[in-house]
């Protein structure tokens, strides 16, 4: 679809960094760290901010403040111990300044700056006691010169060996070299919303005038975002497309389906109803569906997918359902293999943990059909998984799981079918940037007999009161779930910080506590999990990186220890482990006060609403602009220019120009279609390069 040679217009932008002045063997590593390996990833830094320089006289100086000064220097003060500072006396008529050196005692100071000599200076004026002082100044030149230090200075993210003000040199001898390139935008809407053209933005964006400049609202910026957004769903759209024009199988809705419905304890939801005729839409089109089924935890997303495999079975087809962890692909199988073999189609389950005779039977029944369902974790896409008449792929917890995982799942047959399932609630106005290329359905309603959670805030000077209340609620038979908190980056500390609880609560309780994390071999894991399920542990403490999302529906207690160190999403979907069954839930959000504003109404947000969907616009709110959700984990790209959140309202629109571009020119063949290559290659972002993050 697009040229595999890169535009020579661009060639300039792809250069290696080390082709620019000054940097060097030592430079550039670091400038990579901060930027990337390429001119072009230099020329995207955005400053993160900038500074005024001020020329003004010392007794017109704010302390805390940047200011220039023009003194002239009286006399050196050498330190009397190596740990003490050089001082430099100076005056400029209305008053005097100490300029102060740590560790950079020499005589060199000396020779520099004379007594006599007339100096320009910049930095940060302090005072300590009745001393002005100006540390390090990050100018001092002669005062003849004054013109070489900028009043306004664009500050870029530095690293140790590499300050801000050279990584500004090598931005604007990447500007410098930018080319002039073909205008991917539509004429009319730039004119409409008053944005520069490409590169009149890159300008401006790396010589800023004001705090205005800087902001990720400033026209150049939304300008730059953009295209960043354009290309991306340029990319997105252009798989979209590719794997439409894929035949796949035609299945129609069958009677084995509405007998398994017919066979429910429940009726489902419109929600549910509408999303399984979403799917089956797909699926009776002849082309290749791929598709995303989002739902809160529990919102019954197993059910419709089951009732899609029973149509696929009856197709005399096969699907094959992946989970990310042993636990919830066990938990999958329990619930679909009954309803399934009541109407005669046989599942089976395929794990790390199959071995010998019995994983070569499961994999003869995939090969030759007698099995129409499989139902596993990684183990599903191995080379020796071999199946008949694959048609349909499931992917629970899709983000889990790469882009490449998922397509070597659907390799296994032709023309496969792919229905992705995810309980993390994404904003609808960022579900393109992570969703653009599916479809999407939401199961936006909780299924009958679901108690709503109680939900409370409880600071933790409160923590034995909880630990006594939840003792007299295990003693009549409740079950709990105790999640330890994130204390730090180290899986280690969390791992003591959790032992230390499970080790409390067991003295404290005298009941069975049990102890799962990151760190157990998986089957020891399952193990303490069946004995949670079946009753034998009645608390079960576990550190955030372990997925606790096995359906106990006796537990009836959710706590989360330093709740205001979770993001809303994680919070709501911790509490969705429990109210899972008739009997009333609660879920004990401990925090350490005082609360943030911030975290406050965070945790408000949980206490009045267990909506999903609504709790994620509200965090998108709580936000503003910056980290998208927080989690990378959630999919979304890594963006340089754009802000998910804060250029929320150009996604769609991006989107919508994607389509329309892909209509009218599918192969870009014309003026604006071929500006549109140049995009794409700029940003690296085509159909068949996307990351596991796009």
């Amino acid at each position: 679809m697009l040229s595999v040679m890169r535009p020579e217009i661009l060639f300039p932008l792809f250069a290696p960094i080390g082709t620019l002045k000054g940097v060097g063997a030592r430079v550039a590593p670091l400038l990579e760290k901060v930027a990337g390996p390429i001119v072009r990833d230099v020329l995207f830094l955005p400053p993160s901010g900038f500074v005024r320089r001020p020329v003004t006289t010392v007794d017109a100086v704010h302390e805390g403040e940047v200011h220039t000064l023009i003194v002239t220097v009286e006399k050196h003060q050498k330190p009397g111990r190596p740990d003490l500072p050089w001082k430099i006396l100076c005056f400029d008529g209305t008053g005097f300044l100490t300029i102060v050196w740590f560790k950079r005692h020499g005589e060199h100071l000396l020779k520099s700056y004379p007594v006599g000599a007339k100096l320009a200076v910049s930095g940060k004026v302090e005072r300590f006691g009745s001393e002005i002082q100006m540390a390090h100044p990050a100018y001092c030149v002669d005062a003849a010169n004054v013109a070489e230090i900028p009043q306004v200075e664009t500050v870029y993210p530095a690293t140790a060996g590499l300050p801000s003000r050279t990584i500004r040199k090598f931005t604007l001898e990447a500007l410098e070299r930018t080319p002039d390139l073909p205008e991917w935008c539509d004429p009319a809407w730039l004119a409409r919303e008053k944005l520069p053209g490409w590169h009149e933005a890159l300008v401006q964006l790396h010589n800023p005038q004001s705090e205005a400049d800087v902001s990720l609202f400033a026209r150049h910026r939304r300008r730059l975002a953009y295209d960043e957004l354009f290309a991306h769903q340029m990319a997105l759209a252009q798989r979209k497309a590719a794997r439409r024009s894929h035949p796949a199988p035609a299945i129609r809705a069958s009677e084995w389906a509405d007998a398994i419905e017919k066979a429910l304890p429940w009726r489902l939801t419109g929600a549910q109803i509408r999303s399984l005729a979403e799917v089956r839409g797909d699926l009776a089109s002849g082309e290749r569906m791929s598709r995303l089924l989002q739902g809160d935890v529990g919102a019954g997303k197993t059910v419709v997918a089951m009732l899609v495999m029973a149509d696929i079975a009856a197709a005399g087809l096969q699907s094959a359902f992946m989970a990310p962890t042993e636990i919830l692909a066990r938990q999958h199988f329990e619930t679909i293999a009954e309803p399934l073999a009541a109407q005669g189609i046989k599942t089976v389950l395929l794990t790390g943990r199959d071995k010998g005779a019995g994983r070569a039977e499961k994999l003869r029944a995939l090969a030759d059909g007698s099995a129409a369902v499989a139902v596993g974790t990684h183990a599903l896409f191995q080379d020796e998984v071999a199946f008949k008449a694959l048609a349909l792929a499931v992917v629970d917890e899709q983000q889990r799981f790469g882009v490449s995982q998922r397509k070597q799942l659907q390799e296994k047959g032709d023309g496969v079918h792919l229905l992705a399932m995810s309980a993390t609630p994404i904003p609808r106005t960022l579900e393109l940037t992570v969703y653009g290329d599916l479809d999407v359905s939401r199961i936006d309603e909780k299924p009958p007999g679901r108690t709503p959670v109680a939900t409370r805030a409880v600071p933790t000077p409160r923590l034995l009161e909880i630990v006594e209340r939840l003792r007299a609620a295990v003693g009549q038979g409740a079950q709990a779930f105790w999640i330890c908190p994130l204390i730090s980056e180290s899986e280690v500390a969390d791992l003591a910080a959790a032992e230390a609880r499970a080790k409390a609560l067991r003295t404290i309780l005298g009941f069975p506590v049990g102890l799962v994390h990151g760190q157990m071999p998986s089957a020891e894991k399952d193990a303490v999990m069946a004995d949670f399920v079946e009753g034998r542990v009645s608390v079960l403490v576990a550190t955030t990186v372990v997925e606790v999302g096995v359906n106990v529906p006796n537990a009836t207690i959710m706590v989360i220890e330093q709740a205001e160190r979770f993001g809303l999403a994680q919070l709501h979907q911790l509490r969705g482990r429990v109210g899972r069954g008739n009997r009333e839930s609660a879920c004990v959000l401990l925090y350490d006060p005082p609360l943030s504003q911030v975290a406050e109404k965070r945790l408000d947000i949980l206490r009045k609403t267990d909506d999903g969907f609504a709790i994620a616009e509200l965090d998108l709110e709580l936000r503003g602009g910056g980290d998208p959700l927080g989690l990378r984990q959630s999919g979304f790209p890594a963006y340089r220019l754009a802000d998910p959140v804060a250029h929320r309202d150009l996604i769609a629109v991006a989107a919508d120009d994607a389509r329309l571009v892909l209509t009218r020119d599918p192969q870009l063949t014309s003026p604006r279609g071929k500006a549109v290559r140049v995009l794409q290659e700029l940003f690296d972002w085509k159909p068949e390069g996307l990351t596991d993050a796009g």
